[in-house]
Order: C-alpha cells, then sequence, then structure tokens
C-alpha cells in the first residue's frame, strides 16, 4: 500500500506565501509524477502543478509565474511554494502520486488535503 500526506495549508493574507509539502511512502518501486491539485468550493478538482520523474514541471496558467513546484532531498517528496496568493487560490489542495509497482502498472494515490485559505 502507498500512503501520500501533505501538510503546510493554513490562512493567509492576499500577496503572501506559503510552502506545501508531500511525502508518499509504502510500496513504491518508482514514482513517474506527482502533482498537487485545487478544489475550490462547488468546483471540480483541477490540476495546478505536476513534476515527472525527469523534472519536467507543467503548471495551470492561473498559477504560472507564482507557484513552483519542486522535488525535495528526501525521496519521493515533493513542494509547492506558492507565492504571490490571491483569494482566488482558496482551495484544498491535494497532492498525488503516479506510483509504478515496477511490473508494468501504475496506479494513483491521493492524499486526504490539505485547506488553503486566502483572506483578509
Amino acid at each position: 500500500q502507498v500512503q501520500v500526506v501533505e501538510s503546510g495549508g493554513g490562512l493567509v493574507q492576499p500577496g503572501g506565501s506559503l510552502r506545501l509539502s508531500c511525502a508518499a511512502s509504502g510500496s513504491i518501486f518508482s514514482i513517474a509524477v506527482m502533482g498537487w491539485y485545487g478544489q475550490a468550493p462547488g468546483k471540480q478538482r483541477e490540476l495546478v502543478a505536476a513534476i515527472t520523474k525527469g523534472n519536467t514541471t507543467t503548471y495551470s496558467d492561473s498559477v504560472k509565474g507564482r507557484f513552483t513546484i519542486s522535488r525535495g532531498n528526501a525521496k519521493n517528496t515533493v513542494y509547492l511554494q506558492m507565492n504571490s496568493l490571491k483569494p482566488e487560490d482558496t482551495a484544498v489542495y491535494y497532492c498525488n502520486a503516479d506510483v509504478d509497482n515496477g511490473r508494468g502498472a501504475t496506479f494513483r494515490y491521493w492524499g486526504q488535503g490539505t485547506q488553503v485559505t486566502v483572506s483578509l
């Protein structure tokens, strides 16, 4: 089994910064992609940023230039540095890991989510 755990959410004023952390553990052969998704109230979960095993990154247009996804020094960890936060960034942020089981199959695992609220 694989566990994905996020941390680092909270309440921040507009223009402020937060850093989210995510760690995957368990029966992992390798991780192809780790990503962050955001789900605002009443909306679908949407991709915010993702990073591949080869360190190729992808960002949604709404966060380009403000958010940075990176891999941590510890194995199977990823961070999301969120700068110049806006009220519309308010959402529950979920981390996911696309895990290769070493037998030709890939499975997606999700964390429990961490709330980010941007407000005065």
